[in-house]
């Protein structure tokens, strides 16, 4: 079996319905995106962290296989979900250990990257992602696979069956969104100058 887009987007709709077989031939071919996944998000971290990649490979595996009754549009939907359940994992491990410092931050202003600590900042975003993806899944499916997963844009619009020109725009628009919120966000925390 090949890990061919269309050929993964069956295997969803066959696990969706509880078929094990497509179970395990889904995951077989999408481990080493897991993989992936976990590894980009240690990418620069100190060794022997408390957590390892292969942790968040079994965290998002056992979550998925709760949820397999969603829809799944395809193996870019699936990919992001999984993301998405890597990184919030590691969001609730940095909570409960503020001086951890382990989440990518890559792509976005300088100003807004020294403002904040790193965790402070990945819990900002993880909060406004449920807001952009009300708006638009797709653009936080593509702001999941570049800004998360360190996909490049060939990488990401494989992933998510797209022209690269179009997922070029929705990367674009989708960090102008996060920085004009995040920017938002920094001036209502700051205290107004005319407070004395």
């Amino acid at each position: 079996m090949s890990d061919d887009p269309g050929e993964i987007t069956k295997l969803l709709r066959r696990w969706q319905t509880g078929d094990k077989e497509a179970e395990a031939l889904l995951f077989a071919l999408l481990m080493p995106d897991l993989r992936k996944i976990a590894r980009y998000c240690f990418r620069g971290e100190r060794p022997g962290h408390l957590l390892q990649p292969t942790v968040l490979v079994n965290e998002a595996f056992l979550r998925l296989v709760k949820v397999r009754k969603i829809e799944w549009a395809d193996r870019g939907h699936f990919l992001a979900l999984a993301a998405r359940i890597m990184r919030r994992y590691l969001i609730d491990h940095a909570r409960s250990q503020p001086n951890v410092m382990f989440l990518p931050m890559d792509g976005l202003p300088e100003r807004i990257l020294s403002s904040r600590k790193p965790v402070d900042l990945a819990i900002a975003i993880d909060a406004l992602l449920d807001e952009l993806e009300e708006e638009s899944r797709q653009k936080c499916a593509v702001v999941e696979l570049k800004f998360f997963m360190g996909l490049t844009d060939h990488e990401a619009a494989a992933a998510l069956n797209m022209e690269l020109r179009t997922l070029q725009r929705e990367w674009h628009r989708a960090r102008t969104w996060l920085f004009q919120r995040l920017s938002s966000e920094k001036c209502k925390a700051a205290p107004s100058a005319t407070n004395s």
